[in-house]
């Protein structure tokens, strides 16, 4: 038997402490590890590599414990990857003091996902950015570029 012990941060002081900031402040210093992550991103071995407004890259490392009775990483991490990412690109284009929430989100499965895939790149993308709601794209590739999955998202603006 094999286990994984996890520890993260208190997320509600980390949000108190990003209070004041705006989207992508908030995910710049989440990169440069100036605030924890959040426990989500270390149940799945993610981190935030680039971000820019409207677009930002994560790299997520699946393991053994994200596996499903067939020998693939479970369908719900590569679409948890892609909220995720496609969220935090919406996030990017967010003032203070807002937030916003995913209303749907299409997932393609193209390849499956094992461990040999390796390290995984997911890069979300605002589409079409709104003060109601906010369209965007998401996409994970293995270290050679090949796209094993893709999404559109559609996510409410809260707040503000």
């Amino acid at each position: 038997m094999t286990s994984r012990t996890l520890t993260w941060a208190d997320p509600g002081a980390v949000l108190e402490r990003a209070s004041g900031l705006t989207g992508i402040e908030m995910l710049r210093a989440l990169r440069d590890g100036v605030l924890p992550p959040p426990p989500m991103a270390v149940t799945m071995n993610a981190s935030i590599r680039e971000v820019e407004e409207g677009r930002v890259v994560f790299e997520c490392v699946p393991g053994e414990e994200h596996y499903n009775p067939l020998g693939t990483v479970h369908g719900g991490y590569a679409c948890t990857a892609l909220d995720t990412v496609t969220g935090c690109a919406a996030q990017t284009t967010l003032p203070a003091g807002v937030g916003y929430t995913s209303i749907e989100i299409a997932v393609k499965y193209l390849r499956p996902i094992t461990l040999r895939t390796g390290p995984l790149r997911v890069v979300g993308t605002v589409t079409k950015p709104g003060r109601r709601v906010i369209f965007a794209e998401g996409a994970i590739l293995d270290a050679g570029g090949t796209t094993l999955a893709t999404a559109s998202s559609s996510l409410l603006v809260l707040g503000g």
